[in-house]
This record gives structure tokens, sequence and C-alpha cells, in this order.
């Protein structure tokens, strides 16, 4: 009795779902491709900068390295090859979008930076902050200090 009434209600369920549903295809189920060629629309400021070099030694510096230099123990544990952002063409041809990008969403193992963690603000002033590694020289992101 038990088996009718589960094939009777799939039934039921597969007779009124709109098709649409059923037969996704991949343009349907695909996220937005993310925009590109976009500045950073936030003026780097030193309050801005001090916190973004909290949130990097937060969250980002155990694998990119307290420099950016993408040498950490964590990173070597895990076999990864991360970018020297202390080498200036290293992010020379990158976007500020393509990185906004892969900071809220993540890449490979990195994890996204999650909204409720860091607003977007806060990530473009990540951006600054990671574009000033290889003006700096100095391990801190910030020019000159």
């Amino acid at each position: 009795m038990f088996k009718s009434l589960l094939l009777f209600s799939a039934a039921i369920l597969f007779a009124v779902t709109p098709s649409t549903l059923l037969c996704a295809t991949p343009q349907d189920t695909a996220p937005p491709a993310p925009a590109t060629a976009t500045k950073n629309p936030v003026k780097p400021t030193a309050e801005g900068l001090a916190k973004a070099k909290i949130t990097f030694r937060n969250d980002c510096a155990m694998c990119h390295g307290d420099n950016g230099d993408g040498k950490s123990d964590l990173a070597t544990s895990m076999d990864l090859k991360l970018d020297d952002w202390t080498n200036p063409a290293t992010l020379a041809n990158v976007d500020d979008q393509v990185l906004f990008n892969t900071i809220r969403n993540g890449k490979d193992k990195m994890p996204s930076e999650d909204p409720g963690r860091a607003k977007d603000n806060d990530v473009w002033n990540l951006i600054h902050y990671i574009r000033n590694f290889s003006k700096s020289g100095n391990g801190n992101g910030v020019v000159g200090k």
C-alpha cells in the first residue's frame, strides 16, 4: 500500500511539474558570468587599508603569506602554488573585478569571503591592500610604512 501511494504521489508530482524544471539546460543552471573590466570603486584610505590589513591577516595570510608572496607553511603542506603578489608583474594585468569575484566567490581550494564577514567595500579595500604588496616591499601592504 505504501509503495503504491509513493508511486502515485511521484506520478502526480511529475505531471504537474513544469518541464523547464525537469529539463534544465546548462545555461539555466550555470552561475552568471562575472562582470569584467570594473575599476575599484573604493578610494584607498588609511582607515580602509588598516581594516583590510586585519582581514588579510585573519583570512588570507595563512595561505598567501604575511607579505603576499604566496609562501606559507599551510600552502606548502597543501601543495598550493600561489602567486607572488610582491612581484609587480603578477597582478599588473588582472582586473579589479576579477580579484573581487575571486575573493567573494573563492577559487579552487580557496574559500569564499562571505558577505557576512566582509562587506563589498571591505573586499574592495582588501584589493587595494593586496595590490600594495608589490609597491611596498615591506610586507605590510601600505606604501611607505
